[in-house]
């Protein structure tokens, strides 16, 4: 059943018998989201833990989509924005604390930049709250290599926010899964979410979709949020690991041009193979496997991508021609920014 309104944000939490994040996030979502412009609505991946029970009991006023199965990241959320008429979306995970008014520099800087396709604001950590968090932190990018990075996180180094990335919005390679607020119009036209990326790195694979449909991907600082992270699976997961390197090698297949993708990911490859050797020279056995797991699959479902751009956006891309493996594991830097 689709739902209607007349108002210009629905903020979409997708759930999955989280029932501890609703109890712990709701409360400051409701507050400070719902509004005569914006709607709070919890999507459900077919919870069995009473996460949807509580909900209704307590938080009456928060939009409900039940879709009955977990559909994952990616296809839950295109089945509840599918749902939605909204003329703008935000995705946000369950694990994010809001701030008051964390919406609305978000949605005032769309509506007066109509060439930009996807907006996130400054991410920060839940748990040390002076730092940026992993994911996303205050916006992305991709490097050569098709390696993501941050403004604030480079690998396993992340920034404490001193204002450094403050001021004026910037252009970026991608915005965060975590808190991404895109035109409702733009997601469907480009399809949404890849479902076939589960989870991990589908949001970077949409803004690379929304640059080669002549849009902008944009971070702003003037809105911030506060993220958990690992709440699903925890950094150093071998689960984890197996999906960020599968689906980065997915990402960056399907949005490159045929001869300039295969000379990326041959050397993309050569690159990871240094990767899998520091795991096993740490004794990492588990990661390790993840990693020529992740290669192996990527072989097979490489082969379900059979259309391809004509023009490489990735090389025009802020970010794109910084190294962040050699600055961070032979330089020994800890930032990198274009």
């Amino acid at each position: 059943m689709s739902q209607s309104s007349s108002k210009r944000l629905g903020v979409i939490i997708l759930n999955w018998n989280g029932l501890s994040l609703l109890q712990k996030f709701i409360p400051a979502a409701a507050d400070f989201t719902i509004s005569p412009d914006a709607d709070l609505i919890v999507a459900d991946n077919g919870s069995d833990d009473g996460s949807i029970e509580w909900l209704r009991s307590n938080f009456p006023e928060v939009k409900v989509i039940e879709l009955g199965k977990n559909y994952g990241f990616a296809e839950g959320y295109n089945r509840a924005i599918a749902r939605l008429d909204y003329p703008y979306v935000t995705l946000l995970n369950s694990d994010v604390e809001v701030t008051p008014d964390w919406w609305k520099p978000i949605l005032e800087f769309l509506e007066k930049n109509p060439d930009v396709g996807a907006v996130q604001p400054k991410i920060l950590s839940y748990k040390n709250k002076k730092m940026f968090e992993y994911a996303g932190a205050a916006g992305g990018y991709l490097d050569a290599l098709g390696y993501p990075f941050c403004r604030g996180r480079l690998f396993d180094v992340v920034e404490e926010d001193r204002g450094q990335y403050d001021g004026p919005a910037v252009d970026v390679a991608w915005a965060s899964g975590a808190c991404i607020t895109m035109p409702r119009s733009i997601y469907l036209a480009l399809g949404g979410l890849d479902a076939r990326f589960f989870a991990h790195m589908e949001e970077i694979d949409l803004c690379c979709r929304v640059w080669l449909a002549g849009y902008r991907v944009c971070a702003i600082s003037d809105s911030a949020v506060y993220h958990v992270g690992g709440a699903s699976l925890n950094q150093g997961n071998p689960q984890k690991t197996y999906l960020n390197f599968r689906n980065n090698l997915l990402l960056l297949h399907k949005n490159l041009p045929r001869k300039r993708g295969r000379n990326v990911l041959f050397r993309r490859r050569l690159a990871d193979t240094l990767a899998f050797g520091m795991f096993l020279l740490k004794g990492d056995m588990a990661n390790a496997s993840a990693v020529l797991r992740a290669h192996r699959d990527f072989r097979r479902m490489r082969r379900l991508y059979n259309t391809f751009p004509d023009r490489d956006i990735l090389a025009t891309l802020p970010g794109a021609r910084r190294h962040a493996v050699i600055a961070r594991h032979l330089l020994r830097r800890r930032s990198l920014t274009p």
